[in-house]
C-alpha cells in the first residue's frame, strides 16, 4: 500500500492544484518512483489511498498496467490519517501482512527485502533511518531487532513498514486514527521488530526538499 491521501499543506502552493504524490522530481511523479521500485522488487499488487484531488491520481496512474502492476484505489472522503487510511483499505489488502510506504519519501531501500512477511509474534516491522535535521530527536529506538518507544540511540521512522491486519482491528472503518499510538502499544508488548537502513532516504515534505531531490536526480541522469 502506498499512502497518498495527505493534503500536503507544507508543500503549498505546489499542492493547491496537484496532489503531493504527483509532484515531479527527476522527470517523474514522486509516486511513480515507488511504483517502479515495487515492480522491480516483484511486488505487483498495489493499493493506493487518496483523498484530496484523488481523482487526478487515478487518471494519471490508471490501473497500473503501464508500470507492470495492478493498482486498486481506496478513496477517502476526507483524509483518515495513517492508521485510519490503512484500516479503511483492509478489505483490499487481505488477511496476511502487507507492506506500507509513505508516498512522500524517496529512498534507495530494496522493498524486495520485506517480502517475507512477519514472524508470528510480531504485529509490525519498521524500517528506521538516521535522524534528518528536521527530526533530530528521532521517533523510536532499535534494541537488537526490536523497536522501542524510547532509548539511548533514537532513530527516525522511514515511513516504510510491514503490518499485520490485527494491528488495526480496533479501528472502526471510516474513522480517523494515527499510527504512532498503535505502534507504541504494540512496542510495549514487544510486538514490533525493525531494522536500521543507512542508505539514501529523504522526506519530501517541503518545496525546498522537492527541489533538492529534483536537482539530485537530474544530475544522476546526466
Amino acid at each position: 500500500m502506498i499512502l497518498a491521501a495527505g493534503r500536503g499543506e507544507r508543500m503549498r502552493p505546489l499542492t493547491d492544484h496537484t496532489p503531493k504524490p504527483l509532484l515531479m522530481a527527476g522527470g517523474k511523479p514522486l509516486i511513480v518512483w515507488h511504483i517502479e521500485k515495487l515492480a522491480r522488487a516483484g511486488l505487483h499488487q498495489l493499493v493506493i489511498n487518496h483523498a484530496y484531488l484523488g481523482g487526478q491520481l487515478e487518471t494519471a496512474l490508471g490501473d497500473g498496467s503501464q508500470y507492470g502492476v495492478e493498482i486498486k484505489y481506496s478513496p477517502e472522503a476526507e483524509a483518515l490519517e495513517t492508521a485510519g487510511g490503512i484500516a479503511h483499505a483492509l478489505h483490499l489488502l487481505g488477511s496476511e501482512p502487507f507492506l506500507v510506504i509513505n508516498g512522500d519519501i524517496f529512498c534507495d531501500f530494496d522493498y524486495g527485502l520485506l517480502q517475507g512477511g512477519l514472524p508470528p509474534e510480531l504485529l509490525a516491522w519498521l524500517v528506521l533511518v538516521d535522524n534528518p535535521q528536521h527530526n533530530a530527536q528521532g521517533d523510536f529506538a532499535l534494541h537488537k531487532d526490536k523497536v522501542e518507544s524510547s532509548g539511548d540511540d533514537m532513530l527516525t521512522f522511514s515511513g516504510i513498514g510491514v503490518y499485520h491486519p490485527r494491528l488495526f482491528i480496533g479501528i472502526a472503518n471510516g474513522s480517523k486514527a494515527k499510527l504512532a499510538p498503535l505502534l507504541r502499544a504494540a512496542m510495549a508488548t514487544k510486538q514490533v521488530g525493525g531494522e536500521h537502513f543507512s542508505g539514501r532516504w529523504l522526506d519530501i515534505g517541503t518545496p525546498q526538499r522537492l527541489h533538492e531531490l529534483d536537482r539530485m536526480l537530474s544530475n544522476e541522469s546526466q
